[in-house]
This record gives structure tokens, sequence and C-alpha cells, in this order.
């Protein structure tokens, strides 16, 4: 491609909307431009790498047998409220009516659309097992669309569906997409891990995330050092600590005026944070459900949800509601009387002694008091696990590191295929549901967290199987016919080699070149300057400092050298 008949726009000073890298990146490469609050339009070097994003993972897909189809992403109202879905999923779903008053929705995820197809298309264990495929657009009203295209409302996803007759051959298609998914991180250069994690909306048995460390990752990732687990925070496990045995005191009733928060009350009694017990009031639905936790702990939400299962709304009650289950102010909540639909007690919690609670009464805690003498709950793992917490694996420390999603996989079994009826005749002639799984990868985020990783102060560092084009031919001069005319030849012979090279012909001085081919980061770059009447050129690697003088007949071996440094084929 020649620069001067496309459409580039780099930009020098960074966009104030943008707060990371790979989205202040994206912006000044010219590889997108933004259309509205989290819409994004991309321009040709854009489409170029998501394109390379795309053949990667198609190719990965491919080997493992997947078989690639193309969904609407329009999809009737129908198929989500037969698989119940339609409120669950909630205000995110962007819905519309048709000029019938008919009810669709943009797809936000596919799930209903496949099963619908494999219901009507598979009649018998003969067919299976299969895994269909798809790269399209979907579409989610985030609350908070930011970070560009890692949290949009519009983004590319690959999402696969597995379909089998029973649970084993679940297990085997999901190994073969753990393996898939591996190779594809691999091969765009990520360094990525894979973790447990929460399957949410999707709903399933299990599943696991693919996460790029990252300081600006919106998801947490706890994992031990000492051995293999790992698991979003979500979804992550500690083993509970243990209190030192006392003997159990009776339970009193104390003052403290206008002292609410556990950081005021380890003041006021003299005491450390561990031995509260604080009660958190939230509303679930038209629900009050309040959870325990020790005082220096956090409420992990998403387990509580889990645990109720089904809900839509799940949010920290409002002062009525507070009052209402506890017949005093907010700070004052505790387990003994309390008026809740669901009291969920944390397993730290059960092992305590003589803890000290709110008294549901303004200005009193009640100290000396003990699980199953005092109160009773729902008991289970609640909280959030932190720094320094006990692997439930090998006993070893937990660290906690933000980190960006790129891939999740899920063993969904039969949650949809039931709803849908979708059968199959076995070997004995009997129906049964077919057993699935869901495995999606995002693209353009895939495409972020590149850039996220490989980057520095001049711009994006592309690794070569990502980068829009894998070498920028520079002439010095454009006026200079001698310079112009080896940089054709070189522009189709590097073309004819199967590679896609970019002629940077515009009318520029040659220092706004270089920097727009280092802000771009196309991997390598070839010089056509002054020495050109001799023969020889300047190669230069995106990544290194140094220049390398190499004459015109050994340009092509040089550019297969590289190829091969870095374990990739030429096309051709």
């Amino acid at each position: 491609m020649r620069l001067s008949k496309t459409i580039m726009g780099t930009l020098r000073e960074v966009p104030n909307e943008a707060e990371i890298k790979s989205h202040q990146l994206m912006l000044r490469a010219g590889l997108m431009r933004k259309s509205a609050s989290g819409i994004y339009n991309y321009l040709p070097l854009g489409v170029k790498a998501l394109k390379n994003v795309e053949n990667i993972v198609r190719e990965e897909m491919n080997n493992k047998e997947a078989v690639e189809i193309l969904c609407s992403a329009v999809i009737p109202s129908e198929l989500w409220k037969e698989s119940g879905r339609w409120e669950v999923f909630g205000p995110e779903m962007f819905k519309l009516k048709d000029r019938n008053e008919r009810e669709f929705c943009l797809g936000p995820t596919h799930e209903e659309v496949f099963t619908d197809l494999i219901r009507n298309e598979v009649k018998s264990y003969k067919q299976l097992p299969l895994n269909l495929y798809q790269i399209q657009t979907k579409y989610r009203d985030e609350r908070r669309p930011r970070f560009g295209v890692m949290r949009s409302r519009e983004f590319i996803m690959k999402d696969a569906y597995s379909f089998d007759k029973d649970n084993e051959g679940l297990n085997i298609a999901y190994e073969k997409m753990y393996d898939a998914y591996h190779k594809i991180f691999n091969r765009c250069g990520l360094t990525t891990k894979c973790v447990e994690a929460d399957s949410g909306a999707m709903g399933g048995s299990g599943s696991a995330e693919f996460m790029v460390k990252s300081e600006v990752g919106e998801d947490e990732i706890a994992f031990c050092r000492d051995c293999s687990y790992a698991a979003n925070v979500e979804k992550a496990e500690a083993t509970a600590q243990e209190a030192e045995t006392e003997e159990l005191l009776d339970a009193v009733k104390i003052e403290t005026p206008n002292v609410r928060t556990i950081d005021e009350l380890v003041s006021f009694l003299n005491t450390t944070s561990k031995k509260f017990a604080k009660t958190l009031i939230y509303k679930a639905d038209d629900k009050v459900a309040a959870i325990m936790v020790r005082g220096d702990r956090e409420v992990n939400e998403i387990k509580v949800i889990n645990k109720i299962g089904g809900v839509i709304d799940f949010n920290l009650a409002d002062e009525k509601t507070v009052i209402q289950a506890t017949d005093s102010k907010i700070g004052y909540a505790g387990p003994v009387g309390l008026k809740a639909d669901y009291l969920f007690v944390d397993n730290e919690i059960t092992g305590m002694f003589n803890f000290i609670v709110g008294a549901n009464q303004e200005g009193y805690h009640i100290k000396n008091v003990n699980y199953g003498r005092d109160f009773e709950g729902i008991v289970g793992d609640f909280r959030k696990v932190v720094e320094g917490d006990i692997c439930p694996k090998c006993g070893g420390q937990l660290t906690v590191a933000r980190g960006i999603e790129v891939g999740h996989i899920f063993k969904l079994g039969t949650k949809y295929s039931k709803a849908f009826k979708a059968e199959f005749i076995d070997e004995g002639g009997k129906p049964k549901p077919v057993i699935m799984g869901c495995y999606g990868i995002g693209i353009n985020r895939t495409l972020a967290a590149v850039i996220e990783q490989h980057n520095d102060e001049k711009g994006i560092v592309w690794p070569l199987a990502v980068a829009p084009y894998q070498v920028i031919i520079i002439p010095i001069s454009n006026k200079n016919e001698e310079q112009m005319r080896l940089s054709e030849e070189l522009y189709k012979e590097i073309g004819n080699m199967g590679i896609d090279v970019l002629l940077d012909d515009r009318a520029e001085r040659p220092g706004v070149k270089f920097n727009d081919a280092d802000l771009l980061g196309i991997t390598m770059r070839i010089t056509v300057g002054k020495k050109c009447s001799e023969g020889i050129l300047e190669f230069k690697i995106r990544d290194r400092e140094d220049i390398e003088l190499i004459e015109k007949d050994k340009i092509q071996d040089r550019i297969r050298e590289e190829y091969n440094n870095r374990g990739l084929n030429i096309r051709r």
C-alpha cells in the first residue's frame, strides 16, 4: 500500500480521552477513530491488524476441526425468552422493535441462536460431535465504556460452540479449545495466564479465562506463588484463616455512640479489625440479603449472586431498606434479630470466637458473639481473596494482580439444550439433550492487549504476525528519481514475496516519515537514501537501535532471515 493513497492520520499529541497506552496508540497511529462513546470506526491499518488476528484465530480453530458459520446480529426476543435470559441479561442488552412491534435485540452473545440452529439441524448421535464458530460484531450497552476497545459497546468476537453426546466428548472439545487458545495468543505475541473464572450470565458447570497481566486491566487475578492455582478474584478461593481458640464468653451489648465504621470501632474499642464481623445489607431483586464477613474483609458479590441464583439486580440496600431490616440507622447492622430474607455467613466467621457485631440499635454493638450459639445463617465462601491469603490447593501464598481478559471458555452442559429441547437420538434410540461448550475470544480486545504488551516511547512495536504491514520502504526524497525508482522496484519485489509492504511516497521530511514508521510499529524498515546509487540500502528492525547497510540484491534474503528468526513462514 502507498501511504499517499490511504487514510492514516497519525497524531503527535495524546488525545485527552485516551487513558491507557493501547487506546492512545490506536488513536495516534491512525488505527481507529471514535464515532460515539464506546463505538469506533477502524481505518485501513486498524482493519489490517484486526484481520491478521482474525486469520490466526481462524487457522487455529480450523486446525481443531471447528467449522465457521455466520449468524445474524439481530436476534428475535423469542429465543432469549425461551432460555430465560431476556430479562436476566439486564440493561446491557440493546433492545429494539420492528415496524410490527416484534421485539429483537442486537446480539450480545449467541448461545440461543446456535442452540436453536442445532435443534433444527441435528437429529442423531451420528451427527455429533460438532464445533461451530463465527467471527462477528457483538453489542452491549456498557454503563461506562472506557479504555478504548477494552470496554466498548460494539466489539468483534470469535464465539464457538461445541455440541457433544456426553460429558466425555465435552471434555475433549474443551481441551481442544484450551490448546487452540494457547496457540492463538502465543502466535499473537501475547503472554497470557489461564485462570479459573465465574460463568456469569452464560451459565454452565465450569469456565476459564485467558488473562494478560496488565496494570490497566479491569479484572483482578489471584495466583499462587508456589503452584499452578490461578483464578479471577470473582471465582478465587482461599483457605479460611483460623482464629485462636477461646473460651466462649457471654454476649454483652456495649454502647458505641457515633461509631459506625470498622476503623472507628477499632480505635474506640482498642482492638483489631479481625475481632469484628461486619454485616452488609443488599437488595437482591425484591429480597433483602445480609452478608457477614470478617471486619478486614470485603464481600465478593459474585459469589453471593451465584449462591442465590437467578438474580437480576444486586446492589447495596438504600437507607430505608436498612432501617426496615435492622430497626436502626446505617452502621449498626448485625445478625442477632436481623430481619432479612437471607443471611449469608462467610466460613471464616464460623471459626472466630467472641467477636463484635452491630446490635441493630443506633449507638450500640454486641461483643462476645459466637456463631451457632447466638445466630445461624447460610455458611459459605463469600469474601474476596487478598494478597497473602492461603492457597486452597497447596497452602502457599496468593498474589493478586490486574489483568485483561482476552479469551473465555465455558462448559455449558445442558443449560441451553434443555431449555430449547435440542435433543439427539442416541445409539439406543432414546432422545437426549446435546452437551454444549462455549468458547469466546475478543478480537479487538486481543489487538489492544498486544499493543499494551508491545510498545515503547516511540509507539507500537508489533509482533511480526500481527503487524498490519511487515515492511515499510522510505525513500528519503520523493523528488529524487533514482530513489523513487528503486523504492518502486523494492515495493513490487517484496510484495511478490507475499509480504504486506508499505511505501511511504508522501512529500514529507525524512524525520516525519521515520517518526511515523516508529509510531505505526512496522517491524522492518528499509530506507532508500544517498547510497542507493551504489545499490546500498539501510535496514532496521523496529525494536533494535542498530541500522544495517545491505546490498539491494540481498534484501529479500535478509527479510526471510528475520521471518526464520521469529519462527514464521512467509506466505509464498
